[in-house]
């Protein structure tokens, strides 16, 4: 995908990039490489695969969900910045806070949003089981963001104790999603989500399969979730 093609497919859902959003989608692409050198950060450095696979994958979160109010997000193991700092790019006015389990991601993405001059964005190293206890960040967000992190059941439990109740959770997930959350319903239903909407595409050009599946806070979540570090994996709630 160059940079034409990234402009017209966001254009037709009505997502409209100013020179100066572009200018920024550059200068994130040559930070992100020039990192990667140093520490894995992404297996994909060819630009239009990063184009395609990175910046415009976070970016259809927008297609199914209105960003453009003032909003405060939380990505969950955003890794090298996916979706939030691309969708802060596209959307100046969202408030965005990154939790990673890697401090080394942390300060890649504190440099990446100094230089490409992001204001209202902070990182911080957590593990998501004890950041979603922390009563400054517990119930605080409107939007929680997940990027194929882990599975559905274990990914609410990561999830949705930071949504605000009547917020929601944004789970983004390439193929077998419907399996992931048939599996994943009790985890959801406990949480205190409902499932409001599965839209199912494909990528343009490679035609790969995504999904984003969102999910509205519907009461607040027993006090017990997140639990401690590594048990939602090893233990979902099933």
């Amino acid at each position: 995908m160059n940079i034409e093609e990234f402009t017209g497919k966001l254009g037709e859902q009505g997502v409209e990039l100013t020179p100066r959003q572009l200018e920024q989608f550059e200068k994130y692409y040559e930070i992100l490489v020039e990192w990667n050198e140093k520490m894995n950060l992404t297996a994909i450095t060819d630009k239009p695969e990063v184009y395609l696979k990175h910046f415009y994958d976070s970016l259809t979160a927008a297609f199914y969900y209105d960003f453009t109010k003032p909003l405060s997000l939380c990505d969950v193991g955003a890794g090298a910045g996916f979706p939030s700092i691309p969708l802060k790019i596209a959307f100046p006015g969202l408030n965005v806070t990154i939790v990673d389990s890697l401090n080394k991601r942390i300060t890649f993405l504190g440099h990446l949003s100094r230089e490409l001059e992001l204001d209202h964005v902070s990182f911080i190293h957590d593990r998501a089981e004890t950041f979603g206890q922390k009563r400054e960040h517990r119930e605080q967000y409107d939007v929680v963001t997940a990027r194929a992190v882990a599975r559905m059941s274990v990914l609410s439990e990561l999830c949705l104790p930071l949504v605000k109740t009547g917020g929601t959770f944004i789970a983004m997930k390439a193929a077998n999603a419907a399996e992931e959350l048939d599996q994943g319903k009790k985890a959801i239903a406990v949480l205190g989500g409902k499932v409001e909407k599965i839209h199912s595409f494909t990528l343009p050009f490679e035609e790969s399969e995504r999904n984003i599946i969102i999910i509205r806070k519907k009461k607040a979540t027993p006090k017990k979730y997140p639990r401690k570090p590594g048990v939602p994996n090893k233990t979902p709630i099933i």
